[in-house]
């Protein structure tokens, strides 16, 4: 069970939801099994090497739209076996079909996760839109004790507006959202809502900004915290330090040594296949990334004797070097 009462959620959101949480790939076998051995592998890199402070488990970069609800249920129980309370868990819940968002939120809070999050469903006729989200997310909230964040990017061609987000952040146990729209939005809805909702947003780029300005606790991202970064080279984590620190010049300062690695990781990743370039990034780094799984596609040859070379040239270090212990002393 949850490790607060629903009446607590936001308090111990609050208290508990901060630093860099990374949302995890689901490594798949050549024959499309599930590869536990393999995300039981990284799990404890991410967790142990990398010191990410959460995880968000289920979500796009981890291809929940392939996976059955058993392999769902079976991925939140391996992550928690793994990480037990060296870190903290977000399950993602996400799925066009209600019931199976309740079953798996229902099963998140019984293992024990901290909280669980939703994306906004799609919809097919755009009328009414913002009582339907109302009411979509208090239904969820109602129906489970477990802190819930809502996730909204504009997929469905429709914008949850900070409006409409600041009215279902009354709710008692709605305590995050990842937010990925314009800067506008997301800096309305955070003065807003401070407090009461959590708000954070994917892009790397902006999180520390977000940090010195908007005073953001949580970076709740997609897989830059373990595709740039290695054992002994965690420029992010170090920037992300600083930030929360104050040194602001120090922070923009790592930070910035990082761009190679950004600009190596969007300039080879076709719009139609991140996640398989993301995997295969992930195997040159040492971890278990593997094959896509259907209705995906994996990169063809010539993509990935691009991403080889942008990844040998980016600057990532598999061995301390001067240079990288200067920048994190």
């Amino acid at each position: 069970m949850a490790n607060y009462k629903k009446s607590e959620a936001k308090e111990y959101a609050q208290e508990h939801f901060s630093g860099i949480f990374a949302a995890s790939m689901t490594p798949f076998k050549a024959d499309g099994s599930t590869d536990e051995e393999g995300l039981r592998s990284n799990l404890r890199h991410w967790i142990d090497d990398l010191g990410i402070a959460g995880l968000f488990v289920n979500g796009k970069q981890g291809e929940f739209f392939s996976m059955t609800l058993a392999e769902r249920k079976r991925q939140f129980e391996i992550v928690l076996e793994e990480v037990g309370d060296r870190c903290r868990t977000i399950m993602s819940c996400s799925d066009e079909n209600l019931d199976v968002v309740l079953e798996l939120g229902r099963h998140a809070e019984n293992i024990g996760a901290d909280w669980i999050i939703v994306h906004s469903p799609p919809l097919y006729f755009h009328t009414n839109v913002d009582a339907v989200l109302k009411e979509y997310y208090r239904y969820i909230a109602d129906q489970l004790d477990i802190g819930v964040a809502i996730w909204h990017q504009p997929d469905y061609n429709y914008i949850l507006e900070p409006e409409v987000c600041a009215d279902i952040a009354q709710l008692e146990n709605i305590v995050a959202i990842k937010y990925s729209v314009d800067r506008d939005r997301y800096a309305r809805l955070t003065d807003m809502t401070r407090g009461k909702l959590i708000v954070s947003t994917s892009s790397e780029d902006s999180w520390l900004e977000n940090i010195s300005e908007l005073g953001w606790q949580v970076y709740l991202c997609s897989t830059p915290p373990f595709l740039m970064q290695t054992k002994v080279d965690q420029r992010m984590n170090e920037y992300t330090r600083l930030a929360m620190a104050g040194e602001l010049n120090k922070a923009r300062t790592v930070r910035d040594t990082l761009n190679p690695v950004r600009t190596a990781l969007k300039s080879t990743r076709p719009a139609d296949k991140p996640q398989a370039q993301q995997k295969y990034w992930a195997d040159l780094l040492g971890q278990v990334g593997g094959p896509i799984r259907r209705p995906l596609l994996n990169l063809t040859d010539k993509e990935k004797a691009a991403v080889k070379a942008a990844f040998d040239s980016c600057g990532l270090q598999f061995e301390v070097t001067d240079a990288v212990a200067q920048l994190v002393d």
